[in-house]
């Protein structure tokens, strides 16, 4: 290996090379610029010094003759590797030459045009590539925003900058550097306002090997030089190239750039704030990035400030929450100072109310008086005219002094965000933790737990706070077991243990605190309040604490449901003995407890009624049966005016007690069960005076009348309450008094009957009279006489529902054979066949038939089916065409069956319509897979009828020419398939 001196020597040979191009290279100090083939390029560019056009066609020839001749030329590749790492471009004398050569002709080019953009680019670019290196061609995919936000274009420059590679050594080759630089100030002096030459002399303070002396202190003096020279329009461009340098830099250099911009536009405090805090920093400020992030999350509370990153005014606060978290020492004040700025903050606002007060005493300022009277102080404004708010010292990230982390949380945090309150304690107390304020910590999580207002919040800080008190338990545990003295050790293990008894009382507090959170929310939550009764257990005491703070607290027109439970379970507890039952019991409590919640105005009147009643019930479970009566007396006190709307909720609920029909059903059956029959009389005629009865109260009246052998007044009650009431309340009214009629006196009131079963039919609608016809038709037959039980049953035919009137018919002919015989229906299904809809006139036809054919009338039997045919499709209705089938097999002949057959097939053709098809499909599923099987089987019943008789009934007729035999069934060939359904009748059979 070569040693030290020798590399001294080889760097010192390569730095004599140099400078190349320092004197600008001219024939006569350097012979070799011209040789005897560029003679005729010399003179025609004598002859010609103004044509550009020559001038860059000479330019061209000799860069394309360096390309091909460069990778020709031998002594490139023979060069050793150190000398190629330290030259890079110009390691070969070949390359060290073309550079002279073009710089010559570069140099006189510019003699005659100064002042052109595209040769100086030219030469720019040729002078980079022989000291930067060989520029990297990257690829782009998609196309380029032309004017991006300032965000976006720090985003994506660090991947347009420029990259190189193999530059020259900035050492070795320094004169080569600083010509380079040369050229680009004497450029910028001929071109100052083309942004495009301040970009090309930037991107060489980019270069990863560019002298300190160039990419510092002379680079920011040019990006300030450009920001001075190029109009504003154009400072963009630089303030990109500006901010990513500085970004490289970092340290002072970034911070004292990054203010300057912002100064400008606010839009990229974020990306600062991130900057301050990298890792990569040399030395992070967290105390300015807070404060910057603190005043963005004001600003956009206000509506002054947009996120570029799309973040919400709390997300900003989040943000400086974990600066805050993280640089605890350096951000906040200690425990002494923040207490004395919290002094300091509450009496400058004592101040402040009482200037606010004296000021608003005084006279508005007049604007016709002599003066006029300004009031508060100057409020600063932008050189635009938009306000910026006061100055604070908070928000100022000049400023050295540390922040109340305590007031600010709870000023920008508590007060404005409440639905994140969680995460703003636990922040708090994180802060405290990281700067060992452990007690301080410690009160900011009991704080937190009793003023948050939801569940999520309040988990949020009981899980960190049961961390915290774990992770410190673990941090004694570990330093007991390196703790070597005794006293120090028994001082851990003290600590140890109250630490742990603290963690379990946390434990045990955590079903209270979380009770806390639900009742703050909503005080007025009675279910809350008994959750919070029942944690207390036995604890007689807390219980009844608790049960007097609910009462005291809750606002009855706000409470939640079953508010009277409270009174009457506080009422139990002292009735009981408390929650053991191991007090004495203290009866008169329990009345004065009960007697207030009779004085309070629920939302509802039936609560108020339970109060009462659970009153007079606890004087019955004590036996105090007078006492019971006198309450519940007072409870249905009747005012004069009983006009009082029972749901007018405008008024207390006492007004509308007297028509709470849960008090008075309470009060009447206290009375039948220790009063007399009097008393309970006068109480349920109490309840119909004031006209909140309803039929359940009339029956148990009644039966309670029945009951004592008040038959008469009993009656009378249910006379009043079919008065009071309409159908179809009165209907059941009526049906039980007219069966208890019935049933009392039998037929020896027959006419008194009949005028009440003639009342109740008077007024009653269709679908409910049935019954009631029944019931008096039934009268009739055990008391009366038959005739009228057939005219009832007449009505009733003609009075039910059109949905009734089918079974009506059907005991009306049912009663008429029992009591006339057979022949006595013929009228009853004549009028049957009138009346029934279409569906159930094809079911009474076939029992009509069925009775012709009992009576020997087969031609009336045969007329029947066929008046019930054109109501049954064959594919709806199958069983009428079977029946009738089997009807005229049994007792027809085959002309009657081929009348049959022809009818069949008119109806069917008469109901070949596509509604008549769907309701065939239907009925047709409904009827399940037994009747397909059957079908399958016997396709055609007629055929398989015919099977069975064949010989018997009729006689077979021959087939005829057509294939068609003459009863009517198409001659099946083996090797033909045919249709099922299908009925084949020839020409002269209808004739």
């Amino acid at each position: 290996m070569p040693s030290v001196a020798e590399k001294r020597t080889s760097i010192e040979e390569l730095s004599s090379l140099f400078p190349l191009t320092f004197p600008i290279p001219q024939p006569s100090t350097h012979p070799d610029l011209i040789t005897t083939k560029d003679l005729h390029r010399e003179e025609d560019l004598l002859r010609n010094p103004t044509s550009f056009r020559s001038w860059w066609n000479a330019i061209n020839a000799m860069c394309e003759s360096y390309v091909v001749q460069s990778k020709l030329d031998p002594d490139t590749a023979n060069l050793p590797q150190d000398v190629l790492t330290i030259l890079g471009p110009l390691a070969s004398p070949f390359a060290r030459l073309t550079l002279q050569r073009l710089t010559y002709i570069y140099e006189a080019a510019l003699v005659q045009f100064p002042n052109s953009f595209k040769l100086w680019k030219s030469y720019l670019n040729t002078r980079m590539s022989f000291v930067l290196g060989k520029p990297v061609v990257k690829k782009r995919a998609g196309g380029k925003k032309k004017f991006p936000e300032m965000k976006e274009a720090l985003e994506d420059g660090p991947e347009e900058l420029q990259e190189w590679e193999m530059p020259l050594d900035p050492i070795v080759g320094w004169e080569e550097w600083r010509a380079l630089i040369a050229t680009f100030e004497r450029v910028l002096m001929w071109l100052p306002k083309l942004p495009r030459l301040w970009l090309m002399y930037f991107s060489i303070f980019f270069h990863p090997r560019c002298p300190s002396v160039l990419s510092v202190t002379h680079a920011r003096r040019t990006f300030d030089r450009a920001l001075r020279t190029l109009p504003p329009s154009l400072h963009a461009r630089i303030w990109t190239q500006y901010l990513l340098w500085a970004e490289r830099k970092g340290g002072e250099t970034m911070v004292s750039v990054y203010r300057r911009y912002l100064a400008v536009d606010p839009s990229i405090t974020e990306r600062f704030t991130t900057l301050l805090l990298s890792p990569t920093s040399s030395a992070p400020r967290p105390l300015e990035a807070a404060k910057l992030l603190l005043s963005l999350a004001r600003k956009a509370a206000r509506g002054a400030y947009t996120s570029p990153e799309g973040k919400s005014p709390y997300q900003l606060l989040e943000d400086w929450i974990e600066v805050v978290e993280q640089y605890p020492e350096e951000v906040g004040l200690g425990v002494e100072d923040t207490t004395e700025s919290n002094d300091a903050i509450t009496k400058a606002e004592e101040e402040e109310e009482t200037e606010k007060a004296r000021l608003s005493q005084l006279e508005p300022a007049s604007m016709t008086g002599p003066l006029i009277r300004m009031g508060g102080p100057a409020v600063p404004v932008t050189a635009d005219g938009k306000q910026t708010g006061p100055y604070d010292e908070d928000e100022d990230p000049s400023s050295t002094r540390k922040l109340n982390v305590e007031n600010i949380i709870h000023k920008d945090g508590l007060v404005v965000y409440k639905d994140q309150a969680g995460r703003l304690w636990t922040g708090l107390a994180t802060y405290w933790i990281k700067r060992g304020e452990f007690d301080r910590a410690k009160g900011i999580f009991e704080e937190g737990m009793k003023t948050v207002l939801t569940v999520r919040d309040f988990t949020q800080i009981f899980d960190a706070y049961m961390e915290f008190d774990e992770s410190l338990i673990s941090a004694f545990v570990e330093s007991l077991e390196h703790e070597e003295d005794e006293e120090d050790a028994a001082e851990t293990e003290t600590e140890v243990d109250a630490r742990m008894k603290e963690l379990e009382a946390l434990t045990d507090r955590r079903p209270f605190l979380m009770n806390d959170v639900l009742i703050r929310r909503n005080p007025n939550d009675v279910q809350e309040w008994e959750k919070r009764i029942a944690l207390w257990g036995e604890d007689d005491d807390q219980v009844a604490k608790t049960y007097t703070k609910a009462l005291e607290t809750i606002h009855p027109r706000k409470a939640t449901a079953n508010l009277h439970r409270l009174y009457v379970n506080f009422a139990k507890f002292y009735e009981e003995g408390g929650v053991a039952g191991e007090a004495e019991p203290d009866l008169n409590s329990a009345r004065k407890i009960l007697e207030k919640g009779t004085k309070i105005n629920f939302k509802a009147v039936e609560d108020l009624a339970e109060v009462w009643c659970e009153w007079s019930e606890l004087e019955l479970r004590h036996e105090n049966y007078d006492e019971a009566i006198r309450v519940m007396q007072r409870a249905t006190a009747v005012p004069k005016n009983t006009k009082i709307n029972y749901h007018d909720h405008s008024l207390p609920a006492q007004a509308r007690l007297f028509k709470s029909l849960k008090l008075w059903s309470f009060y009447v059956d206290l009375e039948e069960s220790i009063g007399t029959v009097e008393s309970t009389k006068a109480v349920y005629d109490k309840i119909l005076e004031v006209r909140i009865a309803n039929a359940q109260i009339i029956v148990n009246y009644a039966a309670f009348l029945e009951e004592n052998s008040y038959f008469e007044e009993s009656f009378k009650v249910y006379e009043r309450g079919v008065e009071l009431f309409t159908y179809p309340v009165s209907f059941e009214i009526w049906n039980i008094y007219l069966s208890k009629f019935v049933k009392r006196y039998g037929g020896s009131k027959l006419e008194r009957a009949r005028d009440l079963f003639e009342q109740a039919l008077e007024k009653c609608p269709p679908k409910s009279c049935k019954p009631l016809f029944l019931m008096y038709a039934q009268l009739e037959e055990d008391y009366g006489l038959a005739k009228r039980s057939m005219a009832i049953y007449e009505r009733a035919t003609q009075a039910v529902n059109a949905e009734d009137k089918f079974e009506m018919f059907t005991i009306y002919i049912a009663k008429a054979t029992a009591n006339f015989g057979l022949p006595a229906t013929r009228p009853i299904y004549e009028r049957a066949l009138e009346v029934l809809p279409d569906r159930q006139t094809a079911e009474m036809c076939l029992r009509f038939a069925a009775l012709e054919r009992k009576l020997g009338e087969i031609d009336r039997a045969r007329a029947i089916y066929a008046h019930a045919s054109q109501f049954c499709d064959p594919r709806v209705n199958p069983r009428f065409w079977s029946e009738w089938n089997t009807f005229e097999i049994e007792t027809g002949s085959e002309d009657t069956f081929r009348e049959m057959l022809r009818i069949k097939r008119s109806v069917q053709a008469q109901f070949n319509t596509e509604a008549s098809y769907l309701a065939a499909q239907t009925t047709s599923a409904r009827e399940g897979t037994r009747q397909v099987e059957e079908a399958s089987e016997a396709p055609d019943a007629m055929a398989a009828a015919e099977k069975q008789t064949y010989g018997g009934a009729f006689v077979a007729a021959k087939a005829t020419g057509n294939g068609v035999a003459a009863n009517g069934e198409e001659a099946a060939a083996p090797s033909q398939a045919s249709n099922a359904d299908e009925i084949h009748i020839s020409d002269d059979e209808d004739m």
